[in-house]
């Protein structure tokens, strides 16, 4: 009987330790540094490395720790039955021009999906929502906005008796913008859709996992939360 294949390890062909790795990956994606920001930050604790390491770094291992952290959330809500949802976009500027970022947000204000368009008619939310609904699997209710291309959408996948809409109903999504729109005026915008549509979902990701509704609890709780966060944070991908 064959023994099954090892995974490789993903850190075997750089020098650093994977810890730095993930130290790096962590401070740029999660907080709103520039690339050389990062390289000076890092340069006060004794690790010296040039700002297009950093590059480097957060284009390979950003998406797949946050495909990591998203695996674990979809394990961990599947067979929740008592799932909300709330769609919305929002509009983001590339080289002048026009595009939507349409994001899924869920009863706990976690970003499920980001998706970027360069319309937002019927065939945009359709892609957006199918693309939603196969990872994440089907919810209980769905808030949107007035947006007709929602309900356009939602009829011809047959859940449309799922919507649901109101004036102030779908704060969650339009309050889950603000992280990134703080980045996005960090970054200076982006250049590109593919880079856009990367660092959405990859920021989207990590803002979840250290998201630990400082807002709403004490100290202290706060603490052992990021504490038991960033302790997990370091058997990613182990």
């Amino acid at each position: 009987m064959s023994r099954a294949k090892k995974p490789a390890n993903p850190f075997r062909y750089f020098h650093s330790s994977p810890e730095v790795i993930r130290l790096v990956v962590m401070m740029y994606v999660r907080f709103p540094l520039l690339l050389r920001n990062v390289e000076d930050l890092l340069s006060e604790r004794g690790i010296d490395i040039c700002h297009e390491t950093v590059r480097l770094w957060w284009n390979r291992f950003g998406p797949m720790f946050a495909a990591d952290i998203r695996r674990q959330r979809v394990n961990r809500m599947r067979g929740f039955r008592k799932w909300q949802w709330h769609l919305d976009e929002m509009y983001v500027r590339i080289n002048g021009e026009m595009m939507y970022l349409w994001r899924a947000v869920d009863h706990e204000g976690e970003v499920l999906e980001s998706y970027v368009t360069k319309a937002r008619d019927k065939a945009a939310a359709l892609r957006f929502m199918k693309r939603a609904l196969k990872r994440h699997g089907s919810p209980e209710i769905i808030t949107t906005d007035g947006l007709r291309s929602y309900k356009a959408a939602m009829t011809d996948l047959g859940n449309s008796a799922n919507q649901e809409t109101g004036r102030y109903a779908n704060n969650r999504a339009e309050n889950s913008h603000l992280p990134f729109r703080r980045r996005e005026r960090a970054m200076l915008r982006f250049r590109q859709m593919k880079s856009l549509q990367k660092f959405a979902s990859v920021h989207a990701s990590f803002h979840n996992y250290f998201n630990s509704e400082r807002h709403l609890v004490d100290c202290q709780t706060y603490k052992a939360r990021r504490s038991v966060a960033l302790a997990e944070w370091q058997n990613l991908m182990a």
